[in-house]
C-alpha cells in the first residue's frame, strides 16, 4: 500500500507539471489571466499534496506504529488532489462546472494534514 501512495504521488506530480507547462504555453490566450491565474492555484496546491502523498508513501513504509493514520492521510490527499484540482481544472479548461466538487476536495486535502498530524503526534 504504501508504494501505492508514492505512484499516486508521481502522477499527481507528472500531471501537475505537464498541467502548468500547457497552461503556461497552450491554454493561456483561451482562459485568459483570470483563468491561468486559477490555474496556477490548482497546479500548485496538485504539486504540493504529490509531494505529501510521496511522504505518506515513505512514513507508511518505514512506521513501526501510526500506519492506519498515514494511510487515511494519505486517501485524503490522493481524493482531494483528484476533486480540487480535477473540478477547477475541468472549470477552466473545459468548462464544466462540478457544484460542491473543489470544496469537498479541498476539505479532503486539509483532513489529510490533520491526519498527517495526528499520526506524528500518535504514541500508539
Amino acid at each position: 500500500m504504501s508504494r501505492l501512495w508514492i505512484i499516486l504521488g508521481a502522477i499527481a506530480g507528472l500531471s501537475g507539471v505537464a498541467l502548468a507547462a500547457a497552461g503556461a504555453h497552450a491554454f493561456a490566450p483561451r482562459v485568459g489571466p483570470g483563468g491561468m491565474e486559477t490555474l496556477r492555484s490548482a497546479t500548485t496546491l496538485q504539486l504540493i499534496h504529490a509531494l505529501a502523498l510521496v511522504l505518506c508513501g515513505i512514513w507508511a513504509e518505514r512506521a513501526a506504529t501510526r500506519r492506519l493514520l498515514i494511510h487515511a492521510a494519505a486517501l485524503s490527499f490522493a481524493l482531494g488532489i483528484l476533486l480540487f484540482s480535477g473540478a477547477i481544472h475541468a472549470l477552466v479548461l473545459g468548462g464544466a462546472r462540478l457544484p460542491a466538487i473543489a470544496p469537498t476536495g479541498g476539505s479532503l486535502l486539509m483532513l489529510g494534514w490533520i491526519l498527517l498530524g495526528l499520526a506524528a503526534v500518535h504514541r500508539g
